[in-house]
């Protein structure tokens, strides 16, 4: 008697995906307990910019207090006058609220001292920095880094923001730079500020309010004066003119999306959080600051996609109330994948084969009598 084949039943799927799931678990746990991330041990110059951060955030809410810029405790519940508003005239494309939070972690600037050491940057070096308005956070923290280490910031802006960053009209990056410059929190303006936003020249904001912001920045940035107001919608040229601004730099980092920093390869999905290595080049034509800066062998740390920073390094995703300065348990996941990892890997690997491979022919199987 032929007997077909009969197709497994949903409780028989059901099973195999638990097994699969508790495999999962248990493969996670082990991981955890036998080959766990190294941990970044805090230094004294860590410690320092993660106090440095912490006090400039504390000037920069005090001073929105005194010039009656509002905060919206629903949004910014740690009133540190970083979290704008989540739509806006400088609005250039929409953000997460947990993220730009979780950005202005004092613990940020400590992690961005291991990252610029890493990098090979030292006392005296230049850091070119590009920032969108997306992340004022991750600007304060970087900044405070590269002074706590001695070393040169040359930083250009953009204004354009997603929502929730420095999106008020009356206290934008550039605003902000120019307090951080004023307290002693930064050496030195700013080398360039941009509208930001589509084309680097605000062709997504509001036409009146983009002639009126462009006014303004070129009346504050006369010719031969610190800072060069950048007016170019064409890739390479804006790319050809901040790489002039920077000069020779010794590490680049990017804050947030800028379309000048980024280009316009879809390369740069690839490019992981932190001190990002071994990127592939996109042609020359769609290469932003960050890429013309690796194909010159500068080392680039990328600061944009924050959950993805966060799980690499063990940051507190949206933190209420902020750590205490030097306190987060830091770590690097992508560093540390040494003999017990690989061997979990590869059990978990055969685990999955067996449950899915060798159960389903056990269902499946027929016979012939």
């Amino acid at each position: 008697m032929l007997r077909l084949p009969s197709s497994p039943s949903p409780s028989h799927f059901k099973g195999r995906f638990v097994a699969g799931g508790l495999i999962s678990l248990v493969a996670w746990a082990l991981l955890q307990a036998l080959a766990p991330p190294p941990a970044i041990p805090w230094t004294p110059q860590m410690r320092e910019a993660a106090s440095q951060m912490a006090e400039a955030l504390s000037a920069v809410s005090e001073e929105c207090r005194r010039i009656g810029v509002s905060m919206d405790r629903a949004l910014d519940p740690n009133q540190t006058c970083l979290i704008g508003p989540e739509y806006s005239e400088l609005l250039t494309s929409l953000g997460q609220l947990e993220a730009k939070r979780t950005s202005i972690n004092p613990d940020l600037a400590g992690l961005m001292v291991h990252l610029l050491a890493e990098a090979g940057v030292g006392p005296g070096d230049r850091v070119a920095v590009g920032a969108s308005g997306s992340f004022p956070g991750l600007l304060v923290g970087t900044l405070t880094a590269i002074e706590t280490m001695g070393a040169e910031p040359r930083t250009i802006l953009s204004l354009g923001a997603s929502s929730f960053g420095a999106t008020r009209p009356g206290f934008h990056l550039w605003d902000l730079y120019r307090f951080m410059e004023g307290q002693g929190y930064v050496s030195g303006p700013a080398a360039g500020v941009s509208l930001g936003g589509s084309g680097d020249v605000g062709e997504n904001l509001d036409p009146e309010f983009r002639a009126g912001l462009a006014q303004d920045l070129r009346s504050a940035t006369p010719p031969g004066g610190s800072t060069r107001f950048l007016e170019s919608s064409d890739l390479r040229s804006n790319v050809a003119e901040r790489m002039a601004l920077y000069g020779a730099a010794d590490a680049f980092v990017n804050i947030g999306g800028a379309e000048a920093n980024l280009g316009t390869s879809p390369r740069v999905l690839d490019v992981p959080p932190g001190l990002a290595t071994d990127l592939v080049l996109p042609p020359e034509g769609q290469r932003g600051v960050l890429f013309e800066m690796a194909s010159a062998g500068v080392p680039v740390i990328h600061l944009l996609h924050l959950r993805g920073l966060s799980l690499r390094y063990g940051l507190q995703w949206d933190p209420l109330p902020l750590p205490a300065p030097g306190s987060t348990p830091l770590s690097d996941s992508q560093k540390g994948k040494g003999f017990w990892f690989w061997l979990l890997t590869l059990a978990y690997a055969l685990g999955l084969v067996a449950v899915f491979t060798l159960g389903g022919r056990r269902e499946g199987q027929g016979a012939v009598r």
